[in-house]
């Protein structure tokens, strides 16, 4: 069993609200737009295993750090992560070829600060976007997500939500 917390958009935003959501989890997943080093070296201080990718307005410093797309595997599970995925009710192409070849049962993104859970009986994923855990962008409300994989199956999913 493993209990994860997802988050995307910070925007160099890690603050004592997110760490406290965040606390409880084994392993964080960040899908991109962290905003620099130092909120990324912030979400490691936490002692918890991150796998991240690197969004649109990170540095070059981060995506020396992070790839731009992860594919791994947790509790039997594969997940595949980006930041730009799902745009519109659309994948973006490469998405969508992605989700095709490599079968995921989870595909995570962030990018539109827009919070969206949902299953596609298509492609047989589960979609998560966590929407924006920062103060920058367009949202009223940070939002991230926390979830236990158990045997395989994901459960308990928990929505953080604070307003900004």
């Amino acid at each position: 069993m493993l209990k994860v917390g997802i988050i995307s958009d910070t925007h160099g935003c890690f603050d004592q609200p997110l760490r406290r959501f965040l606390a409880e989890v084994d392993e964080i997943w960040c899908a991109g737009d962290i905003g620099n080093l130092a909120t990324a070296e912030q979400i490691a201080s936490l002692g918890k295993p991150v796998v991240a990718v690197y969004g649109n307005i990170d540095d070059h410093n981060l995506r020396l750090t992070y790839p731009e797309w992860r594919c791994f595997e947790r509790e039997g599970v594969k997940i595949l992560m980006t930041h730009i995925g799902f745009y519109g009710g659309r994948y973006t192409r490469e998405v969508y070829g992605r989700i095709r070849s490599l079968r995921p049962a989870i595909f995570v993104c962030g990018h539109s600060h827009i919070l969206r859970v949902g299953y596609d009986k298509q492609l047989g994923v589960l979609n998560i976007n966590p929407g924006a855990a920062g103060n920058n962008g367009f949202h009223r409300v940070r939002t991230a997500v926390r979830f236990v994989l158990d045997g395989g199956t994901p459960r308990d999913l928990e929505v953080w939500e604070l307003e900004r």
